[in-house]
């Protein structure tokens, strides 16, 4: 009898916490052997993917984006082609850097479906769905950057291709998360408001990375507007400087924003982890601010530009995963559920 109220409360707190392992349960990621390496697996194919993007910054800054032609996949008919100028070196790296980001997701998708029966990796909330789905739109990246060099550098497309690399970034922290990174720990409880808070959040900077994009793929919307934080000159006028204004304006909104999650996390005296992740996500926008300010006031040089793409990605990705470990620690909040510590003290 004991040990079927021991196996039933077990699902109950399974079912909770969406299938991630429960620290202090017999199946916690340290106790587990198939999370750690999910885990490192998940971590390396993150971490690709954010040097993907800050290269890919790095090509359209040195406008390295039609270096090997319009050939796709190939470049100049060679998949190892001949290093001979710089910009065809620039863009051929980020190509195979793509192609490692690509490697690393699907060993993360082979090693989680034959995982798959553990806890935490299949069903509702595991790693292998987050696996399968990063999978697919690594894919959809793939086939986005050969339309972007087929219709040689449309800047919708480069906008387009972006959105789907950060959306890539964000399933990517979802699989870290699923697999015991980021520090979670589902013996604490998140409120709802700062769930909800974070995940506004994560909308108004998928917005702002979208602007962002805008400004430096539309001609002369990243040059239209001189100064800091304001205007002092205008250059272009038009749709260019609307881009640059309204991408300004929703960063600084974000700023705001985030300064009152942090300041709200820490008087609610949330679960450290989301805590963490609320002061981290507010430094990474105050470096990207500044950032920003040299940007522009140095008259947009490659180095800045290039710092300022890493910087705007490390915020998309310190806000995701503040909005994610904030969601998985809502279990226990509502109704008749409870925390695995408070069950643990009501026995």
């Amino acid at each position: 009898m004991e040990g079927s109220v021991s196996n039933s409360e077990s699902r109950r707190t399974e079912g909770r916490h969406g299938g991630l392992p429960v620290q202090g349960s017999d199946s916690a990621p340290n106790q587990n052997g198939g999370l750690p390496l999910l885990r490192r697996l998940a971590y390396l194919a993150t971490g690709l993917a954010f040097a993907q993007i800050v290269f890919g910054a790095i090509v359209r800054i040195t406008g390295s984006g039609m270096g090997c032609g319009d050939h796709w996949p190939t470049c100049q008919g060679y998949l190892f082609p001949p290093l001979e100028r710089p910009d065809l070196i620039v863009e051929v790296t980020h190509r195979y850097i793509a192609a490692t980001v690509t490697i690393a997701i699907i060993a993360l998708l082979i090693t989680a479906f034959m995982r798959r029966a553990q806890r935490g990796v299949g069903g509702r909330g595991g790693v292998f769905r987050s696996a399968m789905l990063a999978t697919g739109l690594v894919l959809t990246a793939a086939v986005f950057g050969g339309i972007t060099v087929k219709l040689s550098l449309n800047p919708y497309v480069i906008v387009t291709h972006l959105a789907i690399a950060m959306t890539l970034l964000a399933v990517l922290s979802i699989a870290v998360l699923r697999a015991g990174g980021w520090g979670f720990d589902s013996t604490e409880v998140a409120s709802p408001q700062t769930y909800r808070a974070a995940r506004a959040g994560v909308m108004l900077a998928f917005i702002v990375l979208v602007m962002g994009a805008l400004t430096a793929n539309v001609l002369g919307a990243n040059a239209s507007c001189q100064g800091f934080p304001w205007c002092t000159g205008i250059a272009v006028t038009g749709t260019p400087l609307y881009i640059q204004v309204t991408h300004r304006v929703l960063a600084f909104l974000l700023f705001f924003h985030m300064i009152g999650v942090a300041v709200l996390a820490q008087r609610r005296h949330e679960p450290r982890q989301v805590r963490v992740a609320a002061w981290a996500a507010l430094g990474a926008i105050v470096l990207q601010i500044v950032v920003a300010a040299g940007m522009v006031e140095m008259h947009l040089p490659p180095v800045w530009r290039s710092l300022h793409q890493a910087m705007g990605t490390l915020v998309w990705l310190s806000i995701f995963t503040l909005a994610a470990l904030a969601k998985y620690s809502l279990a226990g909040r509502s109704g008749e559920e409870a925390t695995p510590r408070a069950a643990v003290a009501a026995a």
